[in-house]
This record gives C-alpha cells, sequence and structure tokens, in this order.
C-alpha cells in the first residue's frame, strides 16, 4: 500500500514498524470544535487507499455533516493503533487483519466505518502474488521451499499468499516467508533475491512495467470482495462521543461511494499526499470502496487467519464491527 493494506494496507494498512505514537503517549480524547464544526485528527497512511477521506474533505462531505478532518501520517498500522487508544487520534485506519490481532489481545478498538474492498476481479485486484517475468514458477503451488516476500509477517499479506498456495494444491507451511517493504520487492524480485513478492499498488504497476507477472490475486484467494481494511476508534471515545462518529460514518460512507465513482479524481487527489508519481498512478489497479464492510468475508479471513496462528484467541467480531 504502498504500505497497506491495508496497510492494505498498510492495504496495507498493515503492522509494520513505526515512529509515532504509543499506548501511554498521554494524547486527549478530545476533538476541537469551533462555529459548529469538529475537527477530529484522522492517523492515515499515505497511500491509494485512504483518498476518499482527502476526497470528501476536497468535496465537503465532512464540513457537510459539521466535520473537519486534520489528517496525520504515519508508517504503518502499528502507529495508528496506540495512536488512536491514547487519544492521539479520534480515527484510525488499519488493515482488517490488524485490528483483529488488535481485539484478540483486548485492545479496546472498534471498527466505525468501511476502508477499502478488493476488486474480487481475478488477475485486475489492486494486490497480487508476483513472480520476475521469467520465472519458471507458474502457479502458487509452485513456492514450496521458495523466499516469498510480504511486508509483514503474521499479517493480511500471510494470510493472502497461504490461501493462495492452499488453493493451487500446495502447502503453505512450506513456503520461505521474508519480510520487506513493499517499495523494496521490486528491486528484490528483479534482482533474484526473491523467488515472489506479494505486493499492493503501485508497487504491483512497477514489477509488471519491469516484466513482471502475477500468478495469483491472493486476496481474491482469501474471500470474494475481500474488506482489507477499515477505519475504527477507541472504544471509548465510540462511547462517549456517539454523535462525531455517527458523523465520521455519514460523511465516510458518502466519500466512499463518490471515490468509487470517480477514479480520474481519485488518481488526482492522491498526488496531493502521496509521492506517487502521476505516470505510475495512471496504471495502478484502484481498489473499491463500498460503503460497507462484507461480514462474511471478515469472518473468512478471521477463520484463516486463525488457522495461520495469528490470534492468541479468537477474534469477536461482534465486539469489533460497527
Amino acid at each position: 500500500m504502498r504500505r497497506l493494506l491495508i496497510g492494505l494496507t498498510a492495504v496495507s494498512v498493515l503492522v509494520t514498524t513505526v515512529a509515532c505514537g504509543s499506548s501511554d503517549s498521554g494524547g486527549s480524547d478530545e476533538a476541537d470544535s469551533s462555529g459548529g464544526v469538529t475537527t477530529v485528527k484522522v492517523g492515515l497512511i499515505p497511500i491509494v487507499d485512504v483518498a476518499p477521506l482527502y476526497l470528501g474533505q476536497k468535496k465537503g462531505f465532512y464540513e457537510k455533516h459539521g466535520l473537519k478532518l486534520s489528517p496525520t501520517l504515519a508508517q504503518g498500522g502499528a502507529a495508528i493503533v496506540p495512536g488512536v487508544t491514547s487519544g492521539q487520534f479520534q480515527f484510525g485506519f488499519s488493515n482488517m487483519t490488524s485490528l483483529m490481532i488488535a481485539e484478540s489481545n483486548d485492545v479496546p478498538v472498534k471498527a466505525v466505518a468501511n476502508g477499502i474492498a478488493s476488486t474480487g476481479v481475478q488477475g485486475k485486484d489492486f494486490g497480487a502474488l508476483t513472480v520476475k517475468g521469467d520465472s519458471p514458477v507458474k502457479s502458487a503451488k509452485e513456492l514450496e521451499g521458495k523466499k516469498v516476500a510480504i511486508n509483514t509477517l503474521k499479517n493480511i499479506n500471510e494470510t493472502a499468499v497461504r490461501a493462495s498456495v492452499t488453493k493451487a494444491g500446495g502447502d503453505p507451511d512450506k513456503v520461505n516467508f521474508v519480510e520487506m517493504a513493499f517499495d523494496q520487492m521490486p528491486a528484490a524480485l528483479d534482482g533474484g533475491q526473491i523467488d515472489a513478492a506479494m505486493v499492493v499498488e503501485p508497487a504491483l504497476a512497477t514489477i509488471k512495467s519491469q516484466g513482471g507477472r502475477e500468478i495469483a490475486s491472493s486476496m481474491v484467494d482469501i474471500a470474494p470482495k475481500l474488506t482489507v481494511a477499515m477505519y475504527f476508534a477507541s472504544t471509548r471515545y465510540t462511547e462517549e462521543h456517539p454523535d462525531v462518529v455517527k458523523k465520521f460514518q455519514e460523511a465516510t460512507a458518502e466519500s466512499l461511494a463518490y471515490a468509487d465513482s470517480h477514479p480520474d479524481e481519485v488518481r488526482s487527489i492522491v498526488t496531493t499526499y502521496t509521492k506517487i508519481p502521476a505516470d505510475v498512478l495512471a496504471k495502478v489497479t484502484l481498489p473499491k470502496w463500498p460503503a460497507d464492510p462484507n461480514r462474511a468475508s471478515i469472518e473468512e479471513l478471521a477463520r484463516q487467519g486463525q488457522e495461520g496462528g495469528l490470534f492468541k484467541q479468537e477474534p469477536d467480531l461482534d465486539a469489533l464491527l460497527p
């Protein structure tokens, strides 16, 4: 994502080493209010995925609902989760696996609005399992014993690769996972340091430009139209400020719908908060931005994450999801 995923992101949003926010940072849960407009701080990752919030702010959707967003950029979900729980941010963006890991560890977080989803289309998703153009590897099954890069061990992209290997008839326990930043993967793949890479945009577009190829759409292999990431708040904040949360939910749903139907405006707004070149942005596959999360897909992500040993205890989705 980009750091994803989720992120994803970052997607994804994703749990990575971070430089800001801690559970004891002594922040404040209070948003600033003036003139009938409440300013809320939102912890974001500088990736395509969060474009709807910037677009919604520009289009006046948040202001219409009495909100003004104050985005704060972080390296990944691991910075954002403690930032939200400490009150440094009122809202944050993170991939679903990171949120489920937090919930299963009794971290008081609550998902409040949808983030991004897979396109659900094989070969046309924003994330893919890739190999070098001249690699002998033709399917995910052949990754047994091979070195596969993912941005964070024991998170959503590991689940994704495991899903593709299993679907192809292979044993995911025989894959040699290595942790590597998304932006380092294209060169590592091209140079032969790794055999495959699970990437998201814009690294996916870069690998394709180098002659690399997809062997699986791994987010699609987890579940059809997978909910990859969501916006969240601390449980305390949702209980103490339900009115602000409701305004954020309504404005975000409007922003997501607008982004989903205006891809050119999405690509334009992304240049205002990332360093992704416009020529690369023109080639990236955008994620989907449905207004509502896909509960069935999150349940399947949780099931596969449980099988992969990601959770100390099964996450309580009723407590986590809106």
